[in-house]
């Protein structure tokens, strides 16, 4: 049984001026050197840690990569994990204690993500919040299973992570989730009819969305009338995208990442003809930044799945904060990181103690609302919790609806 815990949070986050993808699947850097502190790793990344360390904090291990080539996710959800800890001493820690986080670069790499876990064990953390990318979040996972770690993922989409063992909880959706999602929007907002998808044949997330996508919009009695893949080094979709639109789709959905996403719109709407819903992934976030500003027009009736929405108060002053305290933009990412950490704290608290199986019942309990939505978690440490769909409209994006499957 995995729920009903914290309004406890509430009070926990009452006095902060906040109410508070993705990170999927990234490749692997090589480095596997030991772990390094994220003072040493960046200057960007939360470097200091939450609280001195004592004998009288809590200690909670926080992991990412924080140098190498995925580092911008790492930073992004560590400082996002930074900034609600800091909030959660301000106001007193947890149960009079103040929080200690012991921040460790993972580098990207799986087996540095192991070394990194056993260095915070070493350390005397009571739970983690990690890893980043799904791959040395799978790794961690194992582990920590082992030894009855509480961890929360705030970005591992892959399904096995939470698969692992009952300890190992996540915060964001599942990749094929947004696949469903976006099928169940498709049927219930645009009241489409006949549907089409175009992935990538060489990223797991991409087809991963897609085939959860054609499942769910066949479970809705929408017809599936093109289902094409494509490769990774492929730039021209035309003719691709002339076969979709001979086919008569009454929307097209795209599940990669925001670069090839922003070619497939522009040829989309100027080569192909096609003015009809075109929607995506949180892979999408981003998509505005890569379009030249004179085929913005072209993302127009474009939806994509997300884990916020910017339009929403509370994301809007998130985004505020974060940008203030980091001068970096923040993300979906960093949401997520801040959500986690809040569970994690709240758990702890509501634990009464550091014992680990105190802990884990807690996040089994878990009721939440944050930045990213209101979170509770199913049997298998998965969030139960509504998903954003974004529209762009002439270049910015606007909530179009919040959907559940």
């Amino acid at each position: 049984m995995r729920r009903f815990l914290t309004t406890a949070v509430a009070v926990m986050m009452a006095a902060t001026a906040l109410t508070a993808c993705g990170g999927s699947s990234a490749s692997e850097a090589s480095s596997a050197a030991p772990a390094a502190s994220s003072s040493a790793a960046s200057s960007e990344a939360a470097s200091e840690p939450s609280a001195p360390a004592s004998g009288e904090t809590i200690k909670i291990g926080v992991m990412g990569p924080l140098t190498g080539d995925v580092s911008v996710y790492g930073i992004a959800t560590t400082n996002g994990v930074k900034m609600a800890f800091d909030e959660i001493n301000a106001n007193g820690g947890i149960n009079g204690q103040q929080i200690e986080m012991v921040l460790m670069d993972e580098k990207g790499d799986s087996t540095e993500a192991v070394n990194v876990y056993n260095s915070m064990v070493d350390q005397g953390v009571v739970a983690v919040i990690g890893d980043v990318t799904s791959k040395p979040c799978l790794a961690v996972a194992e582990v920590a299973t082992a030894d009855n770690m509480p961890m929360l993922t705030a970005t591992g989409t892959a399904a096995d992570i939470t698969q692992v063992g009952p300890n190992v909880f996540r915060t964001c959706f599942m990749d094929p989730f947004q696949g469903k999602i976006m099928a169940t929007f498709a049927a219930e907002n645009l009241k489409a009819t006949k549907v089409a998808a175009m992935f990538d044949t060489s990223s797991d997330y991409s087809m991963g969305l897609a085939d959860s996508f054609k499942a769910q919009a066949e479970a809705k009695g929408m017809e599936v009338v093109a289902f094409e893949g494509y490769g990774a080094a492929d730039t021209d979709f035309t003719t691709l995208l002339n076969k979709i639109v001979a086919a008569g789709p009454d929307a097209i959905f795209v599940p990669d990442y925001y670069g090839d996403v922003s070619l497939a719109l522009d040829q989309a709407r100027n080569s192909a003809g096609y003015d009809g819903p075109m929607l995506g992934g949180d892979g999408w976030d981003g998509v505005l930044g890569a379009i030249s500003a004179d085929k913005i027009s072209a993302t127009n009736n474009g939806y994509f799945s997300n884990h916020y929405s910017t339009a929403d108060e509370a994301a809007a002053k998130f985004l505020e904060e974060y940008k203030n305290l980091f001068n970096l933009e923040g993300n979906a990412f960093s949401a997520l990181g801040y959500d986690s950490a809040y569970i994690m704290a709240a758990a702890i608290e509501a634990a009464g103690s550091t014992d680990a199986d105190a802990i884990i019942e807690a996040l089994n309990q878990t009721d939440y609302t944050g930045v990213t939505g209101h979170i509770t978690f199913d049997e298998n440490g998965d969030p139960i919790k509504t998903v954003a769909i974004t529209q762009f409209v002439d270049g910015k994006p606007e909530l179009a609806a919040k959907v559940e499957a």
